[in-house]
């Protein structure tokens, strides 16, 4: 079975003192092994590596105060049926300014041989680096699981004992998720499907190496706990309409609010969460080299209209606005399951006649139903054209208008509500009032009424 390629980023600070956070120095551990020959996204996996990394590692030229350094593994020994070199890693460009040019070299060189020794990779990386007074990355790019005898989380769990704190970003295409239980004790996880947002997501996690600067935006429930999600968040210029960032919000695989990388620390902002209602946060300044939290009130809950009993109509629309305004927020259809911000609405239901729900209240994490009586069908037939309405008949002195009846048709039919009606008409040819008759009739849930008029 062909694996899938994944990007491990590892942030790993070790002892850095005031003058040494200055120095950055990442670690590129490149997957070369035989499973790198297969195919994903139009060509095999080692050229779309290759072009990835090559494509980062130009990018970093000219930074200032970064070295950069490759190890390389599964390109030594070939696999064989009977035997797998799990020893199979090695340092092939060792830490130095201005060595883009070597990395890329041998990256374009090496061809795919052996196995997968992911765990004693990053063991013997720990060693690559010269001292300990900098703020240490290590990005792994490789398309499979661990192949031998050693698993990531204890490799951690090592290095950690040596004063080294492994904290991975987790980049899968495709991935099983089930997968990522084996790195729980270690990291972050963000999925990509297609080269494209392959591409994307390494822009980010470089930034993020060298900018140290994050954001995670906590869309908070009536508990103060960031739970919401799955909504648009717009990020604007603050005070204009000038839009810069534009985000799906995501919970990771955790359960927690996904961190960004790349918004900018160059300017305040103004944020609109794409809820029903909107919900705005003014003026963000977002610090540097910190991990910024920028919370939103957010809370909401799920509204739904069903219909009860038998009907003739299933597909009903439902008018929302916010309790005592008059400007339609949503229509939602029937059983449809719609969030709101926790409060309270005016629903008009769409029927004949129209069905209103004042001050219905939307609760935490909770359904709300509303539930519809049942429609029935009506079918009036006339053999001259007429003039004429329907009324509902409901017991008191004013009878509630339905519809009007279309002069130009001798036979129609509606969807009504349950109830009593009456139709008023006359011929439309009539010059006179006297010609003007009342004809009732009744409707129920789910049943036929033809009305000969």
């Amino acid at each position: 079975m062909i694996r899938n390629i994944v990007i491990f980023i590892f942030l790993s600070f070790v002892g850095i003192s005031s003058n040494a956070q200055d120095l950055t120095r990442i670690l590129f551990i490149f997957d070369a092994s035989n499973s790198m020959n297969g195919k994903w996204e139009g060509a095999t996996k080692i050229i779309r590596a290759r072009e990835i990394l090559n494509e980062a590692i130009t990018e970093l030229e000219g930074v200032p105060n970064l070295d950069i350094a490759l190890r390389v593994y599964g390109h030594q020994s070939p696999i064989t049926p009977t035997y797998q070199d799990c020893n199979d890693t090695k340092l092939e460009v060792p830490f130095g300014p201005n060595n883009h040019s070597k990395i890329k070299n041998f990256i374009n060189m090496v061809e795919p041989k052996g196995t997968t020794p992911i765990a004693r990779s990053l063991e013997a990386a720990a060693e690559d680096f010269p001292d300990k007074n900098a703020r240490n990355i290590i990005i792994l790019i490789t398309d499979g699981q661990e192949a031998c005898d050693q698993f990531p989380c204890e490799v951690a769990r090592k290095l950690k004992s040596k004063g080294i704190n492994v904290t991975p970003f987790v980049v899968g295409l495709g991935i099983d998720l089930k997968y990522l239980n084996d790195f729980d004790c270690i990291g972050r996880f963000y999925e990509a499907s297609t080269l494209e947002s392959f591409r994307k997501v390494m822009k980010s996690v470089i930034s993020d190496a060298l900018l140290n600067t994050t954001v995670q935006i906590n869309l908070n429930d009536t508990y103060k706990k960031p739970s919401e999600t799955n909504v648009t968040v717009f990020l604007y210029e603050a005070g204009t309409n000038n839009l810069k960032y534009t985000f799906m919000h995501t919970l990771n695989f955790k359960g927690n609010p996904d961190t960004l990388t790349v918004i900018e620390p160059t300017m305040k902002y103004d944020m609109l969460v794409n809820t029903l209602p909107k919900v705005e946060v003014k003026n963000i300044t977002i610090q540097r080299n910190t991990h910024n939290i920028i919370p939103a009130y957010c809370p909401q809950g799920k509204l739904v209209t069903r219909i009860k009993g038998p009907t003739k109509k299933t597909e009903v629309k439902v008018r929302v606005s916010q309790a005592g305004k008059s400007i339609t927020l949503n229509v939602q259809e029937v059983n449809e399951v719609q969030n709101y911000i926790v409060g309270n609405y005016d629903l008009e239901i769409l029927t004949l006649p129209r069905i209103y729900h004042k001050d219905v209240a939307v609760n935490q994490s909770a359904h709300t139903y509303i539930e519809i009586p049942g429609s029935g069908y009506l079918k009036y037939k006339t053999y001259n054209p007429i003039v004429g309405q329907i009324f509902k008949v409901d017991g008191s002195d004013k009878d509630e208008w339905v519809c009007d009846l279309d002069p130009e048709k001798l036979t129609d039919y509606f969807y009504l509500q349950p109830g009593s009606y009456k139709f008023v008409y006359r011929p439309k040819s009539a010059v006179s009032t006297d010609y003007t008759s009342v004809k009732e009739f009744r409707i129920l849930s789910g049943e036929n009424t033809i009305v000969n008029l």
